[in-house]
């Protein structure tokens, strides 16, 4: 039988705060709860990082996907929802700064929690390195930095920011936001304008061959291309992250959650519909390169103030990146995931309210990871967000049963045809995917799995307890 961790009832349940092992004796230090839904969805969005994202992530699936790319997106777009929908279940069931592990091991048992943990593991702390390498190319039209060192810069800057309190970064990637979203919104105004191609090319799946001809974009391709498509909007599950220092998380996480989803999905895909129209041959839209054509449909001018406002969003999305990854870790070290000088060390939190040591530890690694050639890791972040999703939604199916089921939380609609058709499709979705990056993946996996037979699961009594704050279960 599956080994399950039980949410125990208030009245039953420890001080969750003696997890982590301080060094004093006492009980370690709890984030504390400081902001709303909108300081919630501003720092979420952040994370989505919908401008970095289409300026950065898109272009490769133009490459590969042509006219189909909008199609791709909106087909990942429509199984988020799905996705969005389990989230908030679950994050409203067990509002943990553990995110996907805290919700699968409470549900699904502890070992599927600890590989969900080291899926998370994976995906956070590649994409902020891999995107802040893509500043120099949107610094250009000012300065030329070598892409390593721009991308370690950014780093450092995300790590400082890390630091301070979690409003303090609300209110500045607030404003980081607005620029993206003007960015965004230039873009899509633009390709409209200038639509060449019509509503037609949405349709006519086709993209630049090697040989200078248009060919077919297939079913099979498509389906391949969804891995990266669930990841164009794979930050919406930084609200989870996030979900010990929101108000209120029993309303509080959903909502985040589902505004979102919707606001990333407009501000993504809009844009890329516009791209596809606008440009002005099929062998334009398959180079990817949206700065060309800004410039070619305005002028200088406009294309520098854009490649600006990337620049910045980039900035804006290593620093609420750095800000979930270091919760993450503060929460696995107050699970106790690590020998106890390793948890007592992450379990520190600074001045601000911060988990210092944590947040460290994210961002000095991510900025050496800059001079480390990492594009064939795209692949991998791919399928580890799909393995994600696929044991969320299997923590999903069993979020009513036993004493979940009558707890207070936000209920899916349509459930368990939700999860049950989520599964499946995620389930063919990794089949399709790139045998290398199926086996680095589960090469990682089976490291993780190795450390829990030798580690964790004989110190169970003292070791991965995963908690829940006292205060999210009145």
């Amino acid at each position: 039988m599956t080994e399950t961790l039980r949410t125990p009832t208030p009245a039953a349940l420890p001080d969750v705060h003696e997890v982590p092992e301080a060094a004093n004796g006492g009980s370690p230090q709890k984030l504390k709860r400081s902001i709303g839904v909108v300081g919630g969805t501003l720092l979420t969005l952040s994370c989505v990082t919908p401008a970095s994202t289409l300026f950065v992530v898109v272009p490769d699936l133009f490459s590969s996907l042509g006219t189909a790319t909008a199609l791709t997106i909106a087909i990942g777009s429509l199984l988020c929802i799905a996705v969005a929908f389990c989230y908030s279940e679950l994050g409203t069931l067990v509002p943990s700064a553990g995110g996907e592990y805290a919700m699968v091991s409470t549900m699904a048992g502890r070992l599927a929690g600890w590989l969900v943990f080291v899926l998370s593991l994976l995906v956070v702390m590649i994409v902020p390195p891999v995107i802040a390498m893509g500043t120099a190319d949107y610094l250009a039209p000012v300065i030329h930095l070598n892409p390593s060192y721009a991308g370690a810069g950014v780093m450092l800057l995300a790590t400082l920011a890390g630091l301070l309190d979690l409003r303090a970064n609300a209110w500045i990637t607030g404003v980081f936001l607005v620029l993206e979203v003007i960015a965004a919104a230039i873009v899509a105004v633009l390709g409209f304008a200038h639509s060449s191609r019509g509503a037609g090319s949405l349709v006519d799946l086709t993209v630049a061959g090697s040989h200078g001809k248009a060919d077919p974009v297939t079913a099979m391709l498509i389906v391949s291309g969804l891995a990266i498509a669930l990841f164009v909007t794979q930050g919406f599950s930084t609200a989870v992250y996030l979900s010990e220092e929101l108000d209120n998380p029993r309303r509080n996480v959903a909502r985040t959650v589902l505004t979102t989803l919707a606001i990333s999905t407009v501000i993504i895909l809009v844009p890329v519909i516009a791209i596809t129209m606008g440009a002005s041959d099929l062998a334009a839209l398959t180079s990817g390169d949206i700065s060309g054509m800004v410039a070619a449909w305005s002028n200088s001018a406009v294309g520098t103030f854009v490649s600006l406002c990337v620049a910045l969003a980039i900035i804006n999305a290593g620093i609420v990146m750095v800000i979930q990854n270091s919760r993450v870790l503060f929460a696995s070290a107050r699970d106790k995931a690590w020998p106890r000088p390793v948890n007592n060390a992450l379990s520190k939190l600074g001045r601000f309210g911060s988990p210092w040591v944590a947040t460290l530890l994210v961002g000095v690694p991510g900025a050496l990871l800059c001079f480390v050639n990492l594009d064939t890791l795209y692949g991998v972040t791919g399928v580890s967000v799909t393995g994600m999703y696929l044991l969320v939604a299997v923590a999903a199916l069993l979020a009513r049963r036993g004493p979940h089921a009558d707890q207070p939380a936000w209920r899916m609609p349509l459930w368990p045809a939700m999860p049950v058709l989520l599964i499946a499709v995620l389930a063919y979705i990794l089949s399709q995917q790139e045998v290398t990056y199926l086996l680095w993946t589960g090469g990682i996996t089976a490291v993780a799995t190795l450390y829990w037979v030798a580690y964790l699961r004989p110190r169970r009594a003292t070791r991965w307890l995963v908690s829940i704050p006292e205060d999210a279960q009145a």
